[in-house]
C-alpha cells in the first residue's frame, strides 16, 4: 500500500496458487530474492495454469464500495481482415516491419518496386521523415498514411482506433519512451518549427529505432518533412538481416538501413514485460483515462500505459498481493483502502479519475489501478531495474514485499508470453 511515510507494520503478504481449478490465498512463507520467488511451487503453478487471469473475478465488495467491477470475462476476439485492414472491432492482421531504411533523398518508385520484388518481402510502406524542433527538443518524426501504416504497428497499437483517428486529424502520436523522456502531456499542444503547434494525442510503443513519433501525411507536409525518404519492410524475421545489404545497395551512399525487433535484447528485465502494450490516449485532457475494461487483465494492460516503461505485470502483481484483485478491499489494519490499498493521504495526492465519471474513487478499480500506475511512475518505475525496485519499495516499505511483487510479476510475464 503506498503511504507517505514508512508503515509501522506490514500486513501479511499473499501469494496466489491455483489448485484443482480453485483459487486459494496462501500466507507469506518468508521473504526471498526475486529469483527465489520465481522458483517457488506456487509461482511455477501460477505460470503454468493462469489463462486468462482466472483470479480476476471479484467477489462482493463492501457496501461502501461501488457495485460495478470488471468481470473476469475476456472479450471475444473478432476475426482479422486479410491485408491488414481494420475489422469491425478494430482488429487488424499485423505485419510489423523487420527492416527500416532512411535514404538521403526521396526513394524513386522503381527502387521501391525492386525492393518489393525481393524474395521473402511481403509488404513495403513509404513514409516522409525528418527532424523537427518540438518545444525545446528536436524529435525525429515519420509522416505516414494511417490506413497503410496501421498494419505495421504492434498489434495492440493497431487495434486502438483513436490512434489512427488522431493521425488523420493531424495530431501527434509520440513513441512511448519519447513521451516519458520529455514528459509530454497527453492532450497538450506544443510549439513546433514554423510557429505551428501540434497536439499530443497519444503515446504508443511503435518500437522503430530512432523514431520519436508519427504524424499524418498532411501534418508532415506542414512541418516540412522530407517526402518519401523512409521505407518500412515486412519480411520473416529469419530473412531480415540478409535484406539489409541488398536494400542498402539499392538506396546508395548515405542510406541508413537496419533491422527492427530481430535481435533479442541481452538479459531483458522480465518486470518490464512485452514490448507491445496498449497506447495511452488523451481523453478530454485526462491522461489517466482507462475507461471501464471488461476484465482486470485488460484493466492492468491499459493502465500500464499511464507510465511508459512500466509492465502491466507489475500492476497485476501488486493487485494480487494487496487485495487479491479486488477480493479484499479493506480497510486494512493500517487504514489502507480499495483494490490497490491506498492510504487516504496518498490517494489525495495521486488518486485519478480513470473512468471519466468525474470522481477519483479509492474503491473503484478503474480509478485505483491507473492511480497506482501514476504513483509508481512518479517514483521512477518506468525506468526499470533498480528504479523499479525502489518504486515498488515506496509502495510498501518492505524489501521482502518488493521481492514478492517482482517475482509474481515475472510469473505473470511468463504466463502471458
Amino acid at each position: 500500500m503506498p503511504s507517505p511515510a514508512v508503515a509501522a507494520g506490514v500486513a501479511v503478504l499473499l501469494l496466489l496458487a491455483v489448485v484443482s481449478g480453485g483459487v486459494y490465498l496462501l500466507g507469506d512463507a518468508g521473504a526471498g530474492s526475486p529469483a527465489q520467488a520465481a522458483r517457488s511451487p506456487q509461482i511455477r503453478e501460477l505460470a503454468a495454469t493462469l489463462s486468462p487471469l482466472p483470479t480476476l473475478s471479484p467477489p462482493a465488495v463492501p457496501s461502501s464500495a461501488p457495485s460495478s467491477m470488471p468481470s473476469a470475462v475476456t472479450p471475444s476476439v473478432p476475426p482479422s481482415v486479410p491485408g491488414g485492414e481494420p475489422a469491425a472491432h478494430g482488429r487488424v492482421t499485423a505485419t510489423p516491419p523487420r527492416v527500416i531504411a532512411v535514404a538521403p533523398g526521396t526513394v524513386a518508385q522503381d527502387v521501391v518496386r525492386r525492393i518489393e520484388a525481393f524474395k521473402h518481402v511481403t509488404r513495403v510502406a513509404v513514409a516522409d521523415g525528418g527532424a523537427v524542433r518540438f518545444s525545446t527538443a528536436t524529435l525525429n518524426l515519420l509522416a505516414v498514411d494511417p490506413v497503410e501504416f496501421r498494419a505495421f504497428a504492434p498489434k495492440a497499437v493497431a487495434e486502438e482506433q483513436e490512434v489512427w483517428n488522431a493521425l488523420a486529424r493531424g495530431e501527434f502520436v509520440a513513441e512511448s519512451r519519447t513521451a516519458a523522456r520529455y514528459r509530454l502531456a497527453l492532450g497538450g499542444s506544443y510549439a513546433t518549427q514554423g510557429a505551428s503547434r501540434l497536439r499530443v494525442a497519444a503515446s504508443a510503443p511503435f518500437g522503430l529505432p530512432g523514431v520519436d513519433g508519427l504524424v499524418g501525411k498532411e501534418a508532415g507536409r506542414t512541418l516540412g518533412l522530407s517526402p518519401g525518404v523512409a521505407l518500412l519492410v515486412h519480411t520473416p524475421v529469419a530473412q531480415a538481416a540478409a535484406l539489409v545489404p541488398k536494400i542498402r545497395r539499392l538506396l546508395g551512399a548515405g542510406a541508413q538501413v537496419m533491422t527492427v525487433g530481430v535481435t533479442a535484447v541481452k538479459s531483458p528485465d522480465p518486470a518490464n514485460g512485452p514490448a507491445a502494450r496498449r497506447p495511452v490516449l488523451a481523453k478530454g485532457g485526462n491522461p489517466y483515462y482507462v475507461g471501464r475494461p471488461g476484465s482486470y487483465l485488460e484493466l492492468y494492460k491499459i493502465a500500464a500505459g499511464v507510465c511508459p516503461g512500466l509492465s502491466w505485470t507489475v500492476l497485476a502483481a501488486i493487485g494480487q498481493v494487496e487485495s487479491g484483485h479486488g477480493r479484499n478491499n479493506g480497510p486494512s489494519s493500517a487504514g489502507a483502502l480499495g483494490p490497490m490499498q491506498f492510504m487516504p493521504a496518498t490517494w489525495r495526492a495521486y488518486g485519478v479519475d480513470g473512468d471519466g465519471d468525474g470522481k477519483p474513487d479509492i474503491w473503484s478499480p478503474y480509478d485505483a489501478v491507473p492511480g497506482a500506475a501514476r504513483y509508481l511512475c512518479a517514483n521512477g518505475a518506468g525506468n526499470g531495474g533498480d528504479k523499479l525496485r525502489s518504486a515498488v519499495y515506496r509502495y510498501n516499505h518492505s524489501w521482502s514485499y518488493v521481492d514478492k511483487v517482482l517475482g509474481l510479476s515475472q510469473a505473470y510475464a511468463r504466463a502471458y508470453t
